[in-house]
């Protein structure tokens, strides 16, 4: 017997997306125990038309962010697996029941399938993630064309909330998503945790999904670069250890001063500077309200190793001229082995 699952959608706007997905999900071939719809403060009837269409409509109360969108949801889901959707996402009719079957085979904490770009099935827009030492992070295989490569199942150990399943007490072993994150960064940080803990996935390929990408803030919006800028230094502050200017000052200078050249070509430095100014401000506070718990050299390794595996697809699938940069730069980390078990 297939296991339950409940469908958890944080939405804001865009009601013309979230009825499209809502008709995705009744065509599943194994059907939602429940759909929470959790609304972040629309203005354009969205609530109405998901409840309308069936959804479990909850509500934020105000302009929240998706990181606490996503965890009103959870808190209030009863099925012992959640699947988190992005409104702007269209599963594949059996995108549920493949990662509901992979997730309990392997009997893994999460399960990530292969995400597509909307606009050109053909490439891919996602398919786990890794971070590097310097703070920033790669949605693995973003942008590439289609191939063998993306089809091998593996284990993982970081996925992306656009699309993606987790056991519900996962969020009661290693906590919910860090709302002060609000819009971005949050499933990275997330992620990072579960890897501390060895709580690993794996990635299904076959479970495959449309992802239109940034459809409500907009990819390079100048609130969505603010929001990046200023979590990377968030990530820093919450999980690097008290010398992490020895072990990693360089690594962050590199990684996250190429990250302003990607902004500027974008032309939105202005917002890149305002979120680094945010994010040092913050620093302090943010790592007072939760100091690091990870062993230093436990941190070390799983960065290491995240590193790594961005390096390997990077030479295996072509290298985006930042991570070439990023490599040339930031000196090398502690080798690592990627093994099976990555």
């Amino acid at each position: 017997m297939m296991p339950r699952a409940d469908v958890v959608i944080p939405h804001w706007n865009r009601r013309e997306l979230l009825e499209s997905l809502l008709g995705r999900l009744r065509e599943q071939s194994v059907a939602p125990e429940r759909i929470l719809v959790v609304d972040d403060g629309s203005t354009d009837g969205s609530p109405e038309a998901a409840a309308r269409l069936g959804a479990c409509v909850l509500s934020t109360g105000r302009r929240a962010g998706f990181a606490a969108a996503v965890n009103l949801g959870l808190r209030q889901s009863r099925a012992p697996w959640v699947a988190v959707l992005n409104n702007d996402v269209e599963p594949a009719p059996d995108w549920l029941e493949r990662l509901l079957a992979a997730a309990e085979s392997q009997q893994v904490w999460f399960a990530v399938g292969k995400l597509l770009q909307r606009s050109d099935p053909s490439r891919v827009d996602g398919a786990f993630d890794a971070l590097c030492r310097g703070g920033c992070s790669w949605r693995i295989g973003h942008g590439r064309p289609d191939g063998p490569v993306w089809s091998r199942p593996r284990a993982v150990r970081m996925a992306g909330f656009a699309a993606v399943l987790a056991r519900r007490e996962l969020f009661e072993k290693v906590d919910y998503l860090d709302e002060r994150f609000q819009f971005a960064l949050e499933d990275v940080e997330f992620g990072l945790r579960c890897a501390l803990a060895g709580c690993g996935g794996w990635y299904v390929p076959e479970a495959v999904a449309y992802h239109a990408g940034s459809a409500t803030l907009g990819r390079w919006s100048a609130a969505a670069v603010r929001w990046i800028a200023r979590n990377q230094l968030f990530l820093v502050a919450r999980h690097y250890p008290p010398d992490w200017r020895k072990r990693y000052g360089r690594a962050v200078l590199v990684a996250q001063g190429l990250w302003a050249l990607v902004a500027a070509r974008h032309g939105r430095l202005a917002a890149y500077l305002l979120g680094k100014r945010e994010g040092w401000r913050l620093f302090e506070p943010v790592r007072s309200a939760s100091p690091p718990r990870a062993d230093p050299e436990r941190l070390d390794e799983v960065l290491c190793r995240s590193e790594a595996e961005i390096r390997l697809w990077q030479s295996q699938t072509g290298w985006d001229r930042y991570w070439k940069l990023y490599f040339c730069l930031a000196g090398g980390g502690r080798a690592q082995p990627l093994g099976d078990d990555f």
